[in-house]
């Protein structure tokens, strides 16, 4: 028997329901004994069916069925939407069955200290590993300045209320930047400057401008895959920011939320540049894993770590325990890696795709961004249209794309620039999806009534 009839004797189980989502599938010599084939044609027949996404792996457990969750509009035929709005991470790929396994691991390793109240800072033996997973990332730091994370947003929303050792006030940020990180800004009232990123970075003289001249306590900045652009810097580019900081003392908030994956070993975080606590590196768990755990890190500096975990405690406490200590798990089992393997690989391909539609089939007069991270680009239309208009427009051809006016600071505010995400649209839609955009470009182009001046 050859592996393709194997994949096709198990897929007709699965068919037929006999095979049930979430059912642990027979063991690769157990089934090479019952069907009569070798260790290696079960072994081949599992990868491919892996690969199909009909069955996932745990590791020292087995394999498993897995069990589709049907979505609200994620680019399936069933629904016949093209999502490009939503933006957490591939929901085929999300670790459902891999994480519970950790949960039901954590509560019979810690048992009723996953029911009680905790340390604000997060589980000790979880920062420990924290610690130890940052350093694949070039960030080189001890258990004692790890800080566990209601998500990096909660990081984020506490740092513009601290006072920092500069006695400043004000903060820069990228422009234009995430939505949360713009109501942050305008829940607390603080002072923004904002700063333009291209393609070709930022204007290092602007930079210098702004932190020279407008007391700035820190900059705020995604250095890889930015949300919405999907810009990263490079490491020259990096290091000169550290250094404009340094120079005029501006602290850095270095968000780092996709940083896991970057497949580049080569680009490094600024952190790695000013490890002393000049740059405050923070990331997520959300974007590249399970959106509802609500889990990210904050590498806290010796002199705001008090008044950072009293702002934390005044919050909410301490992060949920049971999350964390399935967390721990799932980084010491070797589970997170092998996950993010993949998901760079599914990233990867899908941005591939995006940036292959955008050439080919949007007019010259569109302007694009992007990267391989496979999350987010944006198309700042051609005039004179303008986002919200066309959006509505997508919306009638069952395609969905975010405004990116809510991004910007009011005196960056740009009405005609739509973001994009294909981290939730499957490949076969991404191509069909980028030319019903470029289409209703065009018509509405063509029916827009041209003003001319005499």
């Amino acid at each position: 028997m050859i592996y393709a009839e194997v994949m096709l004797h198990i897929e007709m189980l699965m068919d037929t329901g006999e095979l049930k989502p979430g059912k642990k599938l027979p063991s690769i010599r157990s089934l090479a004994k019952r069907l009569d084939c070798s260790v290696n044609t079960i072994i081949k027949a599992y990868s491919e069916l892996e690969k199909k996404h009909k069955i996932y792996s745990v590791s020292k457990s087995g394999y498993y069925v897995v069990e589709q969750v049907p979505s609200r509009h994620s680019g399936a035929a069933n629904t016949g939407v093209i999502d490009f709005l939503s933006a957490g991470p591939d929901k085929k790929a999300m670790p459902y069955r891999d994480y519970q396994h950790c949960i039901n691991q954590a509560i019979e390793v810690y048992k009723e200290e996953m029911f009680t109240y905790s340390e604000i800072q997060g589980l000790p033996s979880l920062r420990v590993e924290l610690a130890r997973h940052l350093r694949e990332l070039q960030v080189f730091t001890v258990p004692e300045r790890v800080c566990v994370v209601s998500g990096s947003q909660q990081a984020i929303h506490l740092l513009i209320s601290l006072p920092f050792p500069n006695n400043k006030k004000n903060i820069c940020v990228e422009q234009p930047t995430h939505l949360s990180m713009i109501e942050s800004i305008k829940y607390q009232q603080a002072t923004a400057y904002g700063i333009e990123i291209t393609a070709n970075g930022l204007d290092m003289d602007r930079l210098e401008h702004l932190f020279k001249w407008n007391d700035i306590k820190f900059f705020y900045t995604v250095t890889r895959y930015h949300n919405p652009t999907g810009y990263s810097y490079s490491n020259k580019e990096r290091q000169k920011i550290v250094e404009l900081a340094q120079i005029y003392d501006v602290y850095i908030i270095e968000d780092d939320y996709l940083g896991d994956l970057d497949p580049d070993m080569q680009q490094d975080p600024m952190f790695a540049y000013d490890p002393s606590g000049r740059v405050i590196y923070i990331k997520s768990f959300s974007k590249v894993m399970l959106p509802g755990l609500r889990l990210g890190l904050a590498v806290i500096p010796d002199f705001i770590r008090d008044s950072f975990l009293s702002a934390k405690f005044a919050s909410d406490l301490h992060t949920p325990v049971l999350t964390q200590g399935a967390l721990e798990i799932y980084l010491k089992s070797g589970m997170f890696k092998a996950h993010i393997q993949r998901m760079r690989s599914i990233y990867t391909r899908k941005a591939a795709l995006l940036q292959k539609a955008y050439q080919e089939l949007l007019p010259p007069s569109a302007a694009y961004s992007g990267s391989l991270s496979g999350f987010y680009s944006t198309i700042r239309l051609p005039n004179p249209l303008k986002a919200k208009t066309f959006i509505e427009h997508l919306k009638q051809e069952n395609v969905h794309v975010d405004d990116a006016r809510k991004m910007y600071l009011s005196d960056f505010v740009q009405d005609s620039v739509i973001r994009l995400s294909v981290s939730q649209v499957e490949e076969a839609y991404i191509e069909s999806g980028v030319q019903t955009i470029a289409r209703v470009m065009k018509e509405l182009i063509n029916t827009t009534p041209q003003v001319k001046f005499i």
